[in-house]
């Protein structure tokens, strides 16, 4: 059984030094989803530009679906310019007044939600009060049992309280970095270390998972009341692009086939480990990773 995934939110174009890339956070995780046996989507927006067209070959010869993909005849594609430091991991300019800021929920876009096993949204698509409206109604057009995961993707002041607060309402799973977490703690008043601060995230807003990525610390899960602590092998950093996208679409593919939580924990941090040794955030994974075969709980 292929499992059907859906990434919603921004697609374009990463200016790496290297030269440019397809990306966005939703877009990678969906395309890792479907590199991991998903059946995975795109709702998003591009628009009527050759970048937007090259991004819906490219989305296509993957395999993805590009039934979610609108094109807007008036906004461009989207573009960030990134750079990156000494070790590889990035910083970014994020272009405004792009097409994905203009998201609709159109009927093919509510009909592949309402057909979805798991759904990735973040907050840097809701920037636009066009995106934000529609991304939420389409989340809460998605089936009950569905894992609706809230990576929060915090990205320049492109976020709010309010925003943040509705995205874990909607939301059954969520995932953040340690840079992250502080910022929730503090627009929430969550005391303690981070352990509490998780623990009272999913009492607070009735989450099943909480995921907390800390770089080359490792990654903590908190899930059914138990905790998974995950150190990563040692890797020779190409760069961080897309790793913590790829560690999402693993974990879903863990959560979809029922996987004990150690085993899911670790194979996500083995996936997100291997892209970082890449350049870019979408590269071919190895057959090792791609056709893991999964043992259920």
């Amino acid at each position: 059984m292929k499992y059907k995934v859906v990434g919603i939110g921004e697609l374009l174009w990463d200016l790496l030094p290297s030269g440019p890339k397809l990306g966005g956070a939703p877009a990678n995780f969906a395309y890792h989803a479907q590199a991991l046996g998903a059946e995975a989507a795109m709702i998003t927006r591009v628009g009527d530009d050759e970048r937007g067209r090259e991004a819906v070959r490219c989305i296509e010869s993957i395999g993805l679906s590009s039934t979610g993909i609108q094109t807007d005849e008036k906004a461009p594609t989207g573009t960030v310019t990134v750079v990156l430091d000494g070790n590889g991991v990035p910083s970014y300019t994020i272009h405004t007044d792009t097409a994905w800021d203009r998201i609709e929920a159109t009927p093919e876009a509510l009909a592949v939600v309402r057909a979805a096993d798991a759904l990735c949204f973040g907050s840097l698509a809701q920037r636009s009060l066009a995106s934000r409206e529609s991304i939420q109604r389409l989340l809460s057009a998605a089936p009950t049992e569905a894992w609706r995961v809230f990576d929060i993707n915090l990205r320049q002041h492109y976020h709010s309280r309010e925003v943040i607060e509705r995205s874990l309402q909607l939301a059954n799973v969520l995932k953040l970095n340690d840079e992250e977490l502080p910022v929730v703690a503090d627009l929430f008043a969550l005391s303690g270390d981070s352990k509490r601060q998780i623990e009272s995230l999913l009492d607070t807003f009735d989450l099943k998972v909480v995921a907390l990525t800390r770089g080359g610390g490792g990654s903590l899960i908190y899930k059914d009341g138990s905790w998974s602590d995950c150190r990563p092998e040692a890797v020779q950093v190409v760069d961080t692009v897309g790793a913590g996208d790829a560690f999402t679409a693993a974990l879903v593919l863990g959560l979809l086939h029922g996987a004990p939580l150690d085993a899911m924990h670790a194979f996500a941090s083995e996936v997100a480990g291997y892209v970082c040794t890449c350049a870019g955030g979408t590269p071919t994974l190895p057959e090792s990773l791609s056709r893991h075969h999964w043992v259920c709980s």
